[in-house]
């Protein structure tokens, strides 16, 4: 009689393992997606906040997704990433809170951080915008720039590699459970 309870609860077991597992690669996989290939096949870039100027909305270690955008379609309340001068490495992501206009027909925007009392002091150049905040994920920024160059790659190639083998050893685990049946 109790071999049939072990046996059930080895495949509650083995079912809530399967589910658990392959939500965690699913979770891995559109991690990767969000953070690195929508990122690359939009065109956009990722940053991540280091100050508390955005707060509640961007926290310190926020990683930001900024996509290219058009001047003309930059308005008020839009969060931007730009240079703090122009070709140089140095950005901020703050939010529009003006438009300006100048006799020679150049924009220039305003902005100022969620948590600053003031708007910054210099207005943003439209040549120094690099772009809108697309989307963003709380804490993920961390990682980035723990994550940099060399080190991102393999890192990136070692996660895939240990989730896909993951996967196919459910997979072969499967195949051998039901052939034993």
């Amino acid at each position: 009689m109790s071999a049939p309870a072990r046996a059930d609860t080895d495949g509650r077991t083995w079912w809530l393992r399967t589910v658990l597992g392959w939500t965690a690669l699913l979770a891995m996989f559109a991690l990767l997606a969000a953070t690195i290939v929508v990122p690359a096949v939009a065109g956009a870039e990722r940053f991540t906040v280091l100050t508390g100027s955005m707060r509640p909305t961007y926290p310190p270690g926020t990683l930001v997704v900024v996509r290219p955008a058009e001047v003309d379609d930059l308005a008020i309340g839009i969060p931007i990433t730009y240079q703090l001068e122009s070709g140089r490495p140095e950005v901020v992501t703050h939010r529009i809170i003006a438009v300006r206009h100048n006799a020679k027909g150049e924009v220039s925007f305003v902005t100022q951080g969620d948590a600053n009392d003031s708007p910054d002091p210099k207005p943003v150049r439209a040549e120094q915008v690099r772009g809108e905040v697309w989307y963003s994920i709380p804490y993920l920024g961390h990682v980035n720039n723990w994550l940099s160059g060399q080190k991102r790659a393999l890192t990136v190639a070692v996660v895939i590699v240990v989730l896909v083998g993951y996967a196919l050893y459910n997979v072969v685990q499967d195949a051998r459970n039901r052939r034993k049946k």
